[in-house]
């Protein structure tokens, strides 16, 4: 289904779905005094809470075995301080004879505000396989957060400082199945376990927080709702409503994914027509060179479905479309030796390597379909729907027919793990994942129908990674959601708006912005 808007469509909308919430001051709070038990029918949730009495150690600035604080620092206009728990990698068995790991968080207030008693606010990042970003002065979002809330970054479980899995430290598995079941313990049920034990040990009693969820982080909030809902005082979300159904819903997801890709690709080469022609000489490049492609800087090889792959780094972010074609514009060496071959450059390989993350966020590309399962495999859902599209996808035909050449977007392919030198060696692992059905359910449809607890979250028209109409699905199963529906921004709207989008959102919860 085309998604694309026209230049005369809305600017901005507001939907909502709900009965009236109640205030934020009657919300319960969560007790400290017993083992708190989230669960469904489904899945179990668990979260261990502080012993009677107890302060969290945060509070008094004071560590504990499974706690441990750090002493505060300063960049500009803020102040910091870093947490590291010790949790279990497996929730669903007995805590004391589960594997442990660490997550890490970083808590952030405004200057001469360390003591000051505000609400707390957990930040969840996109992904999956991608840590918080790290702050270096008050600005955007999180300098507009401050002024109220005390800020926590979690890098997610497998990223950052928690635990990471990287390229090198997932070769202390002895095999690929033994690294297929432990990274099955990587998903956003297990990221909102670790929250909820963050949550009772650093919220002073074990109170409710607000939690902020970018993309992937968005899904784990939805997560969070569906599972946890006691632990949320309110929930933002941008460019992160999930897709849910039965089974594994990558294949809704890709094939409107496609679409949308194809009508980026079109923009794109609409801005920049000239760039037609130096994406089809480059694919012809590679298609003839010996082996089907050339040599990247890490050892890799870059093929044209390879050079493809690009698209999911720059067509659908802000600034996107410019930053890809300053890259293509440095493909080829210039010819300084009279009779010199035409050779593509190494800048340009470089940058093809750099536009991705695959070298330190190996993460991302081995549990990536995974997200969308529940009791249910993937099977590589978007390379069987690519197959389906061969005709419109196969670059070097399109290079020959003198056709556009199309980019994909946020797709993972098998193939990857054969060109790519970071992830050749987890391929086995992640074909164990890509054939897994048991998926435990990140869901809740009746809990979410039942939501009491307030949900605002942007939606972006013409998001290339989030697809639209699947968001305003599943958001029509959120009891009480407000939206807000905008072409303004694309995906990477809550970091290219400073505020805006952070405050907006605020704004629907908080009165500012009334139903009309």
């Amino acid at each position: 289904m085309a998604l694309h808007a026209p230049p005369s469509l809305f600017k901005t909308f507001l939907h909502f779905y709900s009965p009236t919430f109640p205030p934020l001051h009657s919300l319960s709070l969560l007790p400290s005094t017993k083992l708190i038990l989230f669960h469904s029918r489904r899945l179990p949730f668990r979260t261990s809470t502080t012993m009677a009495g107890a302060k969290p150690s945060s509070v008094a600035g004071k560590s504990s075995p499974e706690h441990v604080v750090g002493k505060w620092f300063s960049v500009p206009d803020l102040r910091i301080r870093d947490h590291r728990f010790e949790v279990p990698l497996d929730y669903s068995v007995d805590h004391r004879t589960s594997p442990k790991i660490s997550i890490f968080a970083r808590e952030i207030v405004a200057v001469g505000k360390e003591e000051h008693p505000l609400q707390y606010l957990l930040f969840l990042q996109g992904g999956p396989g991608f840590e918080c970003q790290r702050p270096t002065e008050a600005s955007g979002w999180i300098h507009k957060a401050c002024e109220e809330f005390r800020v926590i970054l979690m890098d997610q479980r497998g990223t950052g400082l928690s635990t990471p899995l990287t390229a090198s430290s997932m070769l202390q598995f002895k095999s690929a199945e033994d690294l297929a079941g432990y990274l099955k313990h990587f998903r956003a049920d297990n990221i909102v376990n670790d929250a909820e034990f963050i949550r009772a040990r650093l919220v002073p009693d074990a109170g409710p927080w607000t939690i902020l969820g970018q993309s992937y982080g968005g899904f784990c909030a939805v997560t969070y709702l569906s599972f946890a809902p006691k632990g949320l005082r309110q929930v933002l979300i941008t460019g992160g409503i999930p897709p849910i159904g039965n089974g594994c819903t990558a294949e809704a997801v890709y094939r409107a994914g496609f679409e949308q890709v194809k009508l980026q690709n079109e923009k794109y080469y609409e801005r920049f027509p000239e760039d037609r022609e130096i994406v089809r000489e480059v694919v012809n490049y590679l298609a003839e060179s010996e082996g089907g492609g050339v040599d990247l800087p890490s050892g890799g090889i870059l093929t044209p479905k390879g050079l493809q792959t690009i698209g999911i780094s720059y067509l659908g972010f802000s600034a996107g479309f410019e930053r890809l074609h300053y890259i293509f514009e440095k493909a080829w060496d210039p010819v300084i030796v009279p009779g010199a071959p035409k050779r593509i450059s190494y800048n340009f390989l470089d940058a093809f390597e750099k536009s991705t993350s695959f070298h330190t966020n190996p993460l991302y590309a081995i549990m990536h379909e995974s997200i969308y399962c529940e009791g249910a495999a993937s099977q590589w859902s978007a390379y069987r729907i690519r197959a389906e599209k061969e005709i419109e996808f196969d670059a070097i035909r399109a290079a020959k027919e003198g056709r556009l050449v199309f980019f994909t977007g946020e797709m993972i392919f098998p193939w990857m793990f054969d060109e790519i030198h970071a992830l050749k060696k987890f391929k086995d692992a992640a074909h164990i994942l890509a054939e897994k059905k048991d998926w435990p359910p990140l869901y809740n449809i009746d809990a979410l129908k039942n939501n009491k607890v307030p949900v605002a979250a942007a939606v972006y028209y013409e998001d290339m990674y989030v697809n639209f109409k699947l968001a305003k699905e599943t958001a029509a199963k959120i009891a009480g959601i407000r939206l807000w529906i905008t072409n303004e921004y694309m995906h990477s709207g809550l970091r290219d708006s400073g505020s805006q989008v952070f405050d907006h959102l605020m704004g629907m919860l908080n009165g500012k912005k009334p139903l009309f």
